[in-house]
Parts: C-alpha cells; sequence; structure tokens
C-alpha cells in the first residue's frame, strides 16, 4: 500500500524549492516576455546543491528518486515553469544514467562527479527534426552520425528542441555509430559545450514555455573523446523503454506546477475582486465556487495520479504496471492542466487576458502540456495496449511506413 506521506528527505527538498520558486516568480514574467533563459535561476539551483538531486546519497546525491523529484517539480514551476522544465532535462538525464543497469559503475561515477562536486549542468540533446510525439518511438531513433576517428568520434547532424543549451555545460546526445548497418543502434555521449564543431540555430519563437529556449543545434564534424561514450546499444528503441519515468514521468510534474500555481491565482484573484456594487467579492458566487471546485477536483486528482506513478516507479520498478501508470499521469495532468487555466482564465474575466497577469502566461505555458510527448493520444493508445496485453509488433503501423 502505498504512503501518501512524504519522508523526511522530501519535505526537505520542498521546502528548498518552495524557497527558489518565491525567487524565480519575480523573474518569471521577464523571461517570457523576453524568450531568455533564467541563468541566475540555474546559479540559484546550483547553490542550493540540487544539480545532484537524482545522485544516489552513495555518490554524494540527495537520492530523490522520481518521487522526489516530482514533488521538486511542482514546487519550482509554480515560481517559473520554464525554470522547471529545462531543468527536468538535467535531472532526467542524470537520473536515467543513475538507474540504467547497463551503464557502467566507472561512468556513473564520473557523472555524478561533474554535477555533484563539479557542479556542471547538464542538457538533453534526443529530440531531431521529424520526430513526432504520435508516432513517438519509432521516429526517435537518432539520425546524427557518429563517425569514429583518431582519439574519438566526429558528430554530424542536427538536434531539435534543444532546451536549455546556452546555460548548459554538457549535453546528453543520443547518436548512431556511422559504421553499422544496424539502423536500430544507439550510442549516448556525454558532449561539452559549447566546443568546436557545434553551431545554435535559434528557431524558438513559441506561446508558452518561452523560457525553455528549446533551439536547434547543427553538428559539424564536433568531435569529443572517446570518455565521452557512456552507453552502446544495438535497439535504441527498446532502450528508450526501459526508463519511461525519466524519459517523461519527471516532467509530467513541472506541469502539475503550472495546475498548480493557476489555481492559487485564480483563488487569490476571486477573494478579492469586488464588483462595482457588491458588497461580497467573486468569490461569493456561485457559479464561481463551482468552477473552482472543478478546478480543485481535477488539481488534487492529478496530483494523487502523478504521485502514485512516481511511488510505483520508485518501490517496484519499471514493470507493464509502472508504465501504464506513468501514462497514465501524463494524460491526466496534461488535460487537467488544460482544463484549469482554460477555466481561470474565464472566471477571472476580461482582466486574466492582460500580458501583466500571471494567469495569461501560465495558460500559454500549460497549452503544451498536452503536446509534449508523449502526448495525450499517444499515452491513451499505450495505456490501451497495456491493459489489453497486446503486443506491439502485432499491430498495424498507424501510418504507412516509408520503403
Amino acid at each position: 500500500m502505498m504512503n501518501f506521506r512524504p519522508i523526511a528527505e522530501h519535505e526537505e527538498i520542498q521546502k528548498v524549492c518552495r524557497q527558489l520558486a518565491a525567487d524565480f516568480a519575480t523573474r518569471a514574467a521577464q523571461h517570457d516576455r523576453e524568450a531568455s533563459l533564467p541563468l541566475e535561476n540555474y546559479a540559484a539551483l546550483k547553490h542550493a546543491g540540487l544539480y545532484g538531486l537524482t545522485v544516489p546519497k552513495e555518490l554524494g546525491g540527495w537520492g530523490s528518486g522520481l518521487l522526489g523529484w516530482v514533488l521538486a517539480a511542482e514546487e519550482l514551476a509554480r515560481g517559473c515553469p520554464s525554470t522547471a522544465l529545462t531543468f527536468n532535462m538535467h535531472v532526467s538525464v542524470v537520473g536515467l544514467m543513475m538507474d540504467d543497469q547497463t551503464i557502467t559503475p566507472a561512468v556513473k561515477q564520473r557523472v555524478a562527479t561533474l554535477v555533484v562536486q563539479e557542479k556542471k549542468l547538464i542538457a538533453a540533446a534526443a529530440s531531431e527534426p521529424g520526430t513526432s510525439s504520435l508516432l513517438l518511438a519509432s521516429t526517435f531513433i537518432p539520425s546524427v552520425r557518429a563517425q569514429p576517428v583518431a582519439g574519438g568520434y566526429a558528430l554530424r547532424g542536427r538536434k531539435a528542441f534543444l532546451s536549455m543549451l546556452e546555460g548548459c555545460d554538457y549535453m546528453s546526445l543520443t547518436a548512431q555509430p556511422a559504421e553499422t548497418a544496424n539502423p536500430l543502434a544507439g550510442m549516448l555521449l556525454l558532449v561539452p559545450y559549447p566546443s568546436s564543431g557545434q553551431r545554435l540555430e535559434e528557431v524558438w519563437d513559441t506561446l508558452g514555455m518561452r523560457g525553455t529556449r528549446s533551439n536547434n543545434l547543427i553538428l559539424d564534424d564536433c568531435f569529443v573523446p572517446e570518455s565521452a561514450l557512456c552507453l552502446t546499444t544495438e535497439n535504441h528503441l527498446a532502450w528508450m523503454e526501459t526508463f519511461p519515468q525519466w524519459a517523461f514521468g519527471s516532467y509530467t510534474a513541472v506541469y502539475l506546477g503550472v495546475g498548480a500555481a493557476t489555481y492559487q491565482h485564480a483563488c487569490e484573484t476571486l477573494k478579492q475582486r469586488v464588483p462595482r456594487g457588491f458588497a461580497q467579492p467573486l468569490s461569493y458566487h456561485p457559479d464561481i465556487r463551482r468552477r473552482v471546485a472543478e478546478m480543485s477536483v481535477d488539481l488534487e486528482a492529478a496530483r494523487l495520479v502523478m504521485h502514485h506513478a512516481a511511488w510505483l516507479a520508485d518501490t517496484t520498478g519499471i514493470t507493464p504496471a509502472t508504465t501504464a501508470a506513468l501514462l497514465r499521469a501524463k494524460y491526466f495532468v496534461g488535460e487537467a492542466v488544460t482544463r484549469i487555466t482554460r477555466s481561470a482564465l474565464t472566471t477571472c474575466g476580461a482582466h486574466a487576458l492582460f500580458k501583466t497577469s500571471p494567469l495569461e502566461r501560465l495558460f500559454r505555458d500549460g497549452v503544451s502540456a498536452p503536446i509534449m510527448p508523449p502526448s495525450s493520444d499517444f499515452c491513451l493508445n499505450g495505456v490501451g495496449m497495456l491493459e489489453l496485453g497486446l503486443e506491439p509488433t502485432e499491430i498495424l503501423p498507424p501510418l504507412k511506413v516509408a520503403s
């Protein structure tokens, strides 16, 4: 049976992140308006020692597990969703490397030293142009090629949606070995940034999550040493399926924080705003009470679904039941946040539409919740297959496969 009471370590993580979020909130609107990276927030996270949040205690980290990060992510996102979403890329990459049984203890120690002692920030370079959140697995086979050269590899290709690039020290980059006939083969490399042969392509001008600056990166014979290699796999798709808690479960909680912040701002507004000619604030209106109740139910249900999935990942590992729970959480949180943010705009009226309103910004940040991989439709498809015990290889592809 799940114990819903946070342990002492988790409460400490929440406390630290809540304090940081209060400061992040003072600059969130500016970073959204400028589409600028919140570098000062990363410095604060570093100073608080949170770069090692998902590093095991025996390697010098917090040993938070997924549930610890879920609690942290909600708090951080209340202050600045873009900061929480980009920092998740670091947290999830480190968590993946620590949990992956095929990664050697030496590599784990090297990564732990980088983030705990040297306080280096790692971005995730996995997405590429042409990927689709509706056809998630099959389109995430890397096309960036790693050509063996003297002393290491030369990387050539393009990465997309590379959040936090200008603020990172390293990238966890997926590539395909150039000298292989196996189209499913993959590599995981720890690549310093910036380095020769790397070029940033600025494309990030979006509706929401503007402070993530998820631009493209062009690699043109970018050299990395042999020591950069963390993992090789003969089946990149099968490897991806082994860590759903870090592939998408970790950032689901960021959107939970968007919903929580929206709900809080809406309630504060409704309790304070008194229409002309009336003696009571809007919160006394029965339609307002109903909408607030609906938002409250959505938020609490989303939180419980997310916490349960994280608890399963930490206590039972990655099983079909855990994967289904993580997919349910991503679907439900995404849809709930969409409902909460839209209802808050309607409930708080035209004043919420102004660019100076936190609700307007949170609405735009929340728009991507059902879209960010895996999309809501992909989540439902995955849950349906798992619940019915279907083999993915026995199901017809949804689209005609190119020859």
